[in-house]
């Protein structure tokens, strides 16, 4: 068989495996990501001790490599490399298909920078272990705090575009009642992980906890 004739099924096949990587594993790490950091709405000492729990696992590098930063690594950069030679025509046909298309190329990008700006200083400068007072000096400084934020809402935002995408290009949303139903799961997904993730944000830079009341609960 010819290179020619191989090269659209090996590009067919990545791009079954991108939709994939964008749900498992990088999707549910930012799931638990937002999970574990929500212990800053309880307190300063409950966020240091679940990031120490975390800290802590056997084999965290191994995990690590294997399961956040490779995958991340695969997804944004065959995503730029999509978003490249990707050409929308949404002021041609301004669809909402073709919007979702566009939308999610432009949130992709920010996201993968912000990622990588969020694995730089809150892993690699901290040696991996990050305390509730250096994220919170962090996040006093307000181009950090601005930047969290976005780049929080456009990995929201991102990762429920890309649910909708996974859904129907893996048919598990075959019909136009399903599509419209695996839209509006995403849509749910990008909005409440959005408002988690602003609230955390907010919470290391106020000092604000609102949960705090957990504390005194037996």
């Amino acid at each position: 068989m010819s290179a020619t004739a191989t090269r659209p099924e090996t590009s067919y096949l990545l791009r079954k495996l991108h939709s994939l990587s964008g749900i498992v594993p990088v999707g549910a790490f930012l799931a638990e990501h937002f999970w574990s950091n929500s212990s800053v709405l309880v307190s300063g000492p409950k966020y240091d001790e679940t990031s120490q729990g975390l800290q802590t696992i056997p084999f965290r590098l191994f995990v690590e490599w294997a399961f956040i930063f490779l995958p991340i690594l695969f997804h944004g950069g065959y995503g730029i490399y999509i978003w490249l030679r990707g050409e929308s025509n949404v002021t041609q046909y301004p669809w909402m298909k073709n919007w979702l298309y566009t939308f999610q190329r432009y949130t992709g990008l920010v996201a993968f920078v912000y990622i990588g700006w969020h694995v730089y200083t809150q892993r690699w400068l901290t040696h991996g272990m990050s305390t509730y007072s250096e994220v919170a000096q962090q996040m006093r400084n307000p181009w950090a705090f601005g930047f969290m934020v976005v780049g929080v809402v456009a990995t929201s935002f991102h990762l429920g575009v890309g649910i909708w995408n996974f859904l129907c290009k893996w048919g598990l949303a075959a019909t136009v009642r399903a599509q419209r139903a695996a839209g509006q799961l995403g849509a749910v997904v990008g909005i409440v992980f959005s408002f988690v993730g602003i609230l955390i944000v907010v919470s290391f830079r106020y000092n604000w906890h609102p949960f705090a009341s957990y504390l005194t609960q037996k």
